[in-house]
């Protein structure tokens, strides 16, 4: 399953910086690029609380395969649409809005899965394995689509016409991108189809819940636990101000001069830093009393956003954003764990159902977030550089302020010790997170 995701999860990220680019291709509008975060967390919004009901209710393993079957017909509508020179604005935006829509009920399923197919005592090393897969598609993806995109600009000049030339260049590497992000899924559906382990969840005695007296159950462990409201809730704000991803398309453009090449190493970036912060923690590994670090580390998060804001140097926006992703993966082992380690097997799928709309919605919402506010300080009469920059700098440095007022005002954050939820004999002395 872990190999079989680390080739799907790189077709996805080579997916998700193709649509962006794409989408810039044919509006270069910061606002339109924040709209693409807007198309993928109304879905996550409107169906993840359902999806987790499901994945407490059914087998999970066949919930992943039909939600995976769904990316892999987006990927070919989106292969099919670009081949034939039919894209739009709206229908990349759908496109979009329905692979998120698969995720919503993908990420549940796949999440309380894990638990189920590795003992207690080491379930800290496989969520820290599955982020170091995570980071490691997160560099591979993103450098691959910038260099298909940037071999797939070289189109004949009398073969468009001038108007569409801009808007056209680099659609042949868009296309293989999806064709292989749909191939990519093939060894998920695979791995699902063979895997032997109980994926199944059992009903309790009495049968299900309601669905809706579920949900309320779902939501009540999650708000009625203090100490993950405020994880998440801090995750949520940091994410959502620093939120800024979806205009690095400008930024390598128009600020740095990349290119298509150079947009990909950059999107590549922050898993390169978090890649670094996952084997640094694998030999180091991180003080039991992890409170002071996550707070640490959001304020971090907020400090290396600040300085990409600024960087007018294609190193120091690289460092940057490595630094970004260091920090966020700090912060996500911490809280991951955290979330597994005090949740009920039952309630797992909906307890990452409820976190998608943090975990997901912050940062997605902070994309829409991040363009409007870049398109109004151009409004205002500045450059796109100018507003793609106040609108990063602001987000990083709300994210810093952020995170202190939570030092502040949350001792349970503050002093959070991981020993507080693992018995004697389930921490090890040398823990891998």
């Amino acid at each position: 399953m872990w190999a079989a995701l680390l080739v799907s999860q790189t077709g996805s990220q080579m997916q998700v910086v193709a649509i962006n680019w794409h989408v810039y291709l044919l509006t270069r509008s910061p606002l339109a690029l924040g709209f693409v975060g807007l198309t993928r967390v109304a879905p996550i919004i409107a169906f993840s609380l359902w999806g987790g009901i499901i994945a407490d209710r059914f087998d999970r393993r066949w919930i992943m395969f039909w939600a995976q079957s769904a990316m892999t017909i987006v990927a070919l509508g989106l292969a099919g649409l670009t081949v034939t020179g039919h894209e739009t604005l709206w229908l990349l935006y759908l496109l979009s809005a329905l692979s998120a829509a698969a995720i919503a009920f993908d990420s549940p399923s796949r999440q309380a899965l894990v638990p189920r197919l590795v003992p207690r005592e080491d379930l800290p090393g496989a969520l820290s394995l599955n982020l170091t897969m995570f980071h490691a598609t997160m560099i591979g993806g993103p450098a691959l689509a910038g260099l298909l995109i940037a071999g797939g600009s070289g189109i004949a000049p009398g073969a468009l016409r001038a108007a569409d030339a801009a808007a056209h260049a680099g659609t042949a590497g868009l296309t293989r991108i999806y064709l292989l992000n749909a191939l990519s899924f093939l060894a998920v559906l695979s791995a699902l189809a063979t895997l032997r382990a109980p994926t199944k969840v059992e009903a309790p005695d009495g049968g299900h819940d309601h669905p809706l007296v579920a949900l309320r159950a779902g939501l009540g462990f999650v708000f009625k636990t203090p100490l993950m409201v405020w994880t998440m809730g801090l995750d949520f704000f940091a994410t959502f101000f620093s939120g800024s991803m979806s205009l690095l398309p400008i930024f390598a453009d128009q600020a740095l001069g990349a290119g298509p090449r150079g947009y990909g190493l950059l999107a590549a970036a922050p898993a390169l830093g978090a890649i670094l912060g996952s084997l640094y923690t694998s030999i180091r590994p991180l003080p039991r009393r992890q409170g002071p670090v996550f707070l640490w580390a959001v304020a971090a998060y907020g400090f290396a956003t600040i300085a990409f804001g600024l960087s007018r140097s294609y190193a120091l926006a690289f460092a940057s954003l490595a630094a970004i992703g260091l920090a966020d993966l700090v912060s996500t082992v911490i809280r991951q764990t955290l979330r597994q380690l005090i949740t009920p097997d039952e309630l797992r799928g909906r307890m990452t159902s409820v976190n998608m709309l943090f975990f997901m919605g912050g940062p997605q919402l902070g994309e829409f977030e991040a363009g409007l506010l870049a398109k109004t300080v151009v409004w205002l009469g500045a450059t796109t550089v100018a507003g793609v920059t106040v609108s990063v700098v602001s987000g990083g440095a709300a994210t810093v302020l952020i995170a202190a007022l939570v030092a502040a005002l949350s001792p349970r954050v503050r002093r959070y010790d991981v020993r507080d939820h693992l018995a004697p004999k389930e921490y090890p002395s040398q823990p891998s997170v």
